[in-house]
């Protein structure tokens, strides 16, 4: 999650940019805050973000709330509501992605194996006339 004041200069909106991470790490847990960082820290966490298609959601109110907090705290219960239902969708959307990405995987696994049969001897190198 996120907060910018794109009201200010630049230099000055950069320097407020806040951002923080939240992970659940299995189904029975707590989200936990995983990151937090305001200024080029927040926009290095942001980076990461991106670099990694994570989701990112702009929500001011939240991250002052979580931001308030120690890096690997329990989220707290105000933003509970606010930071599972955002955590669903990314889960839900998430999920929805994993089988084209194990079916392409299980395809090029497939043909890896179709080309590379234990019983066939390997092919010969083509040699230049």
């Amino acid at each position: 999650m996120v907060e910018s004041d794109s009201g200010s200069p630049p230099d000055q909106a950069a320097d407020r940019t806040k951002a923080v991470a939240v992970k659940r790490r299995d189904e029975t847990a707590l989200p936990r805050i995983t990151a937090t960082g305001r200024g080029k820290l927040a926009e290095q966490i942001l980076d990461i973000a991106f670099a990694n298609d994570v989701k990112v959601r702009q929500d001011k109110e939240l991250v002052d709330i979580l931001d308030a907090y120690e890096v690997d705290s329990p989220v707290p219960l105000e933003a509970l509501g606010a930071v599972s239902e955002i955590l669903r969708y990314v889960y839900a959307a998430n999920h929805k992605l994993a089988p084209a990405t194990k079916n392409a995987e299980d395809s090029d696994e497939n043909a890896d194996q179709a080309n590379n049969d234990p019983d066939e001897p390997p092919d010969e190198p083509d040699e230049e006339n």
